[in-house]
């Protein structure tokens, strides 16, 4: 992996509080990591260590107090809103916990809706097969299961083609099964693609099947590794 690679994500003395006076928490204590381009990087850590919110500044959906995130050499912090609103958009996919799909639009229809924000947009037929969606293409989403409607999801957002797949507990909502079905997805997507994929999970299992491991505890960097021994979702269990 070059230099540039190693640094397609780079965050820097990153912080964040929330409140002020007595009542200021602060959540992000200092972080300073990077994600090459293509890896698949898992942040884990308890309820309140900082996950989500890191995961909402990468994502612009939040901003730091302090620090610096610069994606493939663009700096967060100098974008105004409206390039801010535009980089989203363009390179950057989401994948939540709960679906957030649009009720009266079929399977279909909401993926196309992720397509009509991209310049690069991926073949939404190519896509729904190997989503395993095709067959069900012109359904309702409550004409569909909670990981079906996952799938839809996932391909919402990698239909972008984005630089970077943002996660925050994709699989928490679902039986162990489907979670399994679900990882083996984002396990393709990320080999057929090579997005960059940042997941937030409370599951410790889902490490095994990373890049890239980074530990957070009362908003600090526990643990910073490159997975050596990582399996495929098929592998691991729980």
């Amino acid at each position: 992996m070059s230099n540039e690679e190693k640094k397609f994500l780079s965050v820097n003395g990153l912080k964040k509080s929330f409140g002020s006076g007595e009542t200021r928490q602060e959540v992000l204590k200092g972080l300073d990591f990077t994600v090459g381009k293509g890896e698949f990087c898992v942040l884990l850590g308890p309820s309140g260590s900082g996950k989500s919110t890191l995961l909402n500044i990468l994502g612009g959906i939040d901003s730091a107090d302090e620090g610096e995130i610069s994606i493939n050499g663009d700096k967060l912090a100098e974008m105004d809103e409206k390039s801010l609103t535009r980089y989203r958009r363009k390179h950057l996919g989401y994948v939540f916990q709960m679906y957030n799909l649009i009720p009266n639009l079929n399977v279909k229809e909401n993926i196309e809706t992720g397509a009509y924000l991209s310049d690069k947009p991926l073949d939404i037929d190519e896509l729904l097969k190997i989503l395993g969606l095709y067959e069900h293409r012109h359904k309702l989403p409550n004409q569909l299961s909670g990981g079906q409607q996952q799938r839809v999801s996932i391909g919402r957002a990698i239909v972008k083609n984005p630089d970077i797949l943002l996660c925050d507990e994709p699989t928490g909502a679902l039986d162990y099964k489907t979670s399994k079905e679900i990882l083996q997805l984002i396990e393709d997507v990320n080999q057929k693609y090579g997005n960059t994929i940042i997941m937030v999970t409370h599951n410790e299992a889902i490490k095994q099947m990373a890049d890239h491991i980074i530990k957070l505890r009362d908003g600090n960097i526990r643990h910073d590794n490159i997975n050596k021994d990582k399996l495929t979702a098929a592998e691991i269990e729980w």
